[in-house]
Parts: C-alpha cells; sequence; structure tokens
C-alpha cells in the first residue's frame, strides 16, 4: 500500500512529489529527542561562548593558580578547600580546569566534525553512485567497504601518529577521516538502492524524466534525513577515536582537550588519587555530548522513517 500511494504521487517529469523531505511528516523538526540533543549541545556551546568573554581562557595553557585545588564546595586530600577564583578547580601543574574545559570542548567536537565532514563527503559520492550506478562499480565499492570496515582503524592510527609526531588537531581530524568512510558509504548505498527500486523513481524513469534529475530531484530530497542520521553517528565514531587517541597519549599534548586532560589525569596518576574532578569534569562533559549525539541521532532516525516515530 505504501508502495502504490508513493506511485501514485510520483511526479510525471520533475514535479515534486508528496514522498519529499518536508513533505513525508507533520513536522520532522518537533521531534522531543531531536529537540532535546540540539539543546544540549546548544547550551553547552552558549556556556563556552560566554566563557570565552567573561573567563581567562589564558589559565588553560599557563600554571598561574595554586596546584590541585578542588572544585568549590570540596576539599581534596589535604584538606584545601575550593575557591571561588578556580570554580572547577586546578590541577597539579596549577592550570585551571574551567579554562580547560571552556577552551579544550570545542576542540574535541572540532576534530569529531571535521573528520566526520571528509568522511561523509566521500561516503555520499561512493555509496550514491554505487548504489544507483550498480553493476561492477557498485561490486568494487561494495568490496572496498568491506575490506575498510573490518580494519583496525584505532591500531592504523596509532601507528601513523608514531611515525608522524606530534601533530595537529586538524591533521588528526584528517586522519581520522581515512577511516570514517565507509560506514556511511555502505548506509547511503543500501538507502539508495531501496529508492532506487521504489515506484515513484520507476515511474519518474518511465516517463522520460533525465537521469540527472532522477538522482538530485527525486532521490536526493528523500535522502537527506538519512544523511542526517549517518553524519551524526560518524561524528559520534569520530570524537571516540580521536579521545581514545588522546587518552593513549598520541595526541596533540601541547593543544588542551577532554582527551589531553583525561591523559594527563592518568599520567598523575589521579585516577587512584583523591583528584577525581581532574579526570572526571572531562569524563562527564564527554558523556553529556555523546548523549546529545545519540538523541539527535535517534531524533533523526525518526524523522527517516515515520514508523519509528509512530511507534513511539
Amino acid at each position: 500500500m505504501a508502495e502504490d500511494s508513493k506511485v501514485k504521487d510520483a511526479p510525471v517529469a520533475g514535479g515534486t512529489k508528496e514522498a519529499g523531505f518536508l513533505n513525508r511528516f507533520d513536522n520532522p523538526w518537533l521531534n522531543w529527542k531531536f529537540l532535546s540533543g540540539t539543546g544540549i549541545l546548544g547550551f553547552m556551546f552558549l556556556l563556552i561562548f560566554l566563557g570565552y568573554q567573561l573567563w581567562d581562557t589564558d589559565l588553560a595553557l599557563s600554571a598561574r593558580a595554586p596546584l590541585n585545588l578542588p572544585p568549590v564546595g570540596f576539599e581534596n586530600w589535604r584538606g584545601q578547600e575550593g575557591i571561588p577564583e578556580h570554580p572547577l578547580g586546578t590541577e597539579n601543574s596549577g592550570r585551571d580546569m574551567l579554562a580547560l574545559w571552556i577552551v579544550g570542548t570545542p576542540r574535541t567536537i572540532f576534530v569529531g566534525v571535521v573528520a566526520a565532514t571528509v568522511g561523509m563527503v566521500v561516503g555520499i559520492v561512493l555509496g550514491f553512485m554505487a548504489g544507483f550506478l550498480g553493476g561492477t562499480f557498485d561490486d568494487v565499492i561494495r568490496l572496498a567497504v568491506d575490506i575498510a570496515i573490518t580494519q583496525p582503524s584505532l591500531l592504523y592510527l596509532i601507528v601513523i601518529q608514531a611515525v608522524l609526531g606530534t601533530v595537529d588537531l586538524l591533521t588528526m581530524a584528517l586522519l581520522i577521516s581515512l577511516f570514517s568512510w565507509a560506514t556511511p558509504t555502505r548506509y547511503i548505498r543500501a538507502q539508495v538502492l531501496s529508492m532506487r527500486e521504489s515506484g515513484y523513481v520507476q515511474m519518474a524513469r518511465l516517463s522520460g524524466v533525465p537521469v540527472r534529475d532522477i538522482m538530485f530531484k527525486e532521490i536526493m530530497p528523500n535522502l537527506l534525513p538519512y544523511l542526517g542520521a549517518s553524519y551524526i553517528g560518524n561524528m559520534q565514531g569520530a570524537i571516540i577515536s580521536a579521545v581514545g587517541l588522546e587518552v593513549l597519549g598520541f595526541g596533540p599534548q601541547r593543544i588542551p582537550s577532554l582527551g589531553v586532560a583525561i591523559f594527563f589525569a592518568i599520567e598523575a596518576g589521579a585516577l587512584f588519587r583523591d583528584m577525581w574532578w581532574w579526570w572526571g569534569i572531562p569524563t562527564v562533559t564527554l558523556s553529556i555530548v555523546f548523549t546529545a549525539l545519540l538523541l539527535i541521532n535517534l531524533g533523526l532516525d525518526e524523522v527517516a522513517n515515520p514508523r519509528l516515530r509512530k511507534a513511539n
């Protein structure tokens, strides 16, 4: 029945169809999961923006504060209490944890955004062409994707980083993107294959609609929600890879980020001493970021699949 309705509503020559992204649902953005996730990230970036305006972010690099101060309202193992000048405490070199949070959080997310974007662009091109063209090209891309997905990407990244030495955040993001294209390629290829055989695309072909119009006017608009969900998932994987490299000591240690903060906490033995704020603040921040991205991903999945939305 759903297939018949798509055929009935299909255009004759590049017209608008009811199955379009904005017309397929009552209002795809009125989704509590999507709105909650974007709200959490938006609020976090608002705090970061205000922090840059109101706080001395140079404290993330310079050791000018008392060592190992706890957050306000807590005491450390020496009986020292937190002070308002350093509300989230300091680490053992005297760097301010609030400044580290303000500077390090967007840098960690930056790596995920760049790596996911590059991997997504490659995935869109390869997945779209493989799904739409089929044949030998599809077989080659499918084999390449299968090989890439089975590789130990983190191990390769560690080896590459060890060979290159210290790299900046952009270089690390580009290295991660080398292993971020396979999953979106497979996902997009599967969606394009499904849409290529759908009734409205078949009707457009029979009506003589040019291949270019079928690709960009019939398939691409319906692919948008799937692209969003795949992009968010890719970003999560890229951030995990970046933080993993940094925690293992292969990240740019002179550049404050959440993973680097955890690395220094582990190196100083903060996990086994009463310095929970040093590793706890970046860990909780990462948990909040991943939760927000998960909510956005689930919301976009419901936008892409109305059956999920009706089930919830």
